[in-house]
């Protein structure tokens, strides 16, 4: 009986998230749906897409409590609505009618990049299609090597991973060749770029894949 349920719901879902999709392309607008673990660095790597891009840009902002990150955007002088899930149970996921509900209370009609910051979680976020047009995965190298074939589905839901803090990389007993080799494992098609939210390296290829994916 669950197994039916969450089947309905998740077909509701994906219904809503469709019909959002078309609306947003109809309207010029693309949406960016950022995931990972908390502390992967989902918040510096949009800040520093919103410092480079030359685009009007506009963030979703997801977390069970607070609004921290939603007013480290709101000081980028950019359109920032939270959506906070403690008082509804604390889901670990954002649903594409949140989203929708979102967009249409909030002044996004002026921009042009979209993202949403979803929950700090491995695996549910990539059981809820947004209504993005890209889902972007975060994975730090101080996760380590075996993310992907523990939390397979975050991956093989995810268009581009940013593998982050590669400048911690010569610090770490990491092995980076081991990692690329069991994403390829799950996921042979995913785009990969490896950059550093603190150093700001590799930045130019995260905004360079978001300019080629609009034109797209």
């Amino acid at each position: 009986m669950e197994i039916k349920i969450l089947k309905k719901v998740l077909a509701a879902n994906d219904q809503i998230a469709n019909q959002l999709r078309r609306e947003l392309t109809q309207k010029g607008i693309f949406l960016i749906n950022v995931m990972g673990s908390p502390g992967a660095g989902k918040t510096i790597l949009i800040q520093r897409a919103i410092e480079r891009l030359n685009k009007k840009v506009g963030v979703i902002e997801g977390d069970i409590e607070t609004t921290m990150d939603a007013e480290k955007f709101a000081k980028l002088g950019i359109p920032v609505a939270q959506i906070n899930t403690g008082p509804f149970g604390g889901a670990c996921h954002l649903e594409a009618a949140w989203i929708r509900d979102t967009i249409g209370e909030e002044n996004f009609s002026n921009v042009k990049v979209l993202f949403i910051e979803n929950i700090g979680n491995l695996v549910c976020p990539a059981e809820f299609d947004t209504g993005a047009h890209k889902n972007v995965l975060i994975l730090s190298v101080t996760e380590g090597e075996d993310k992907p074939l523990k939390y397979p589905l975050m991956f093989r839901k995810s268009h581009l991973l940013l593998i982050n803090k590669c400048d911690l990389l010569d610090k770490l007993e990491f092995d980076i060749n081991l990692l690329l080799e069991n994403i390829k494992k799950i996921n042979p098609h995913i785009e990969i770029l490896k950059v550093s939210g603190l150093k700001r390296d590799g930045i130019d290829d995260w905004i360079n894949w978001i300019n080629r994916n609009i034109e797209a």
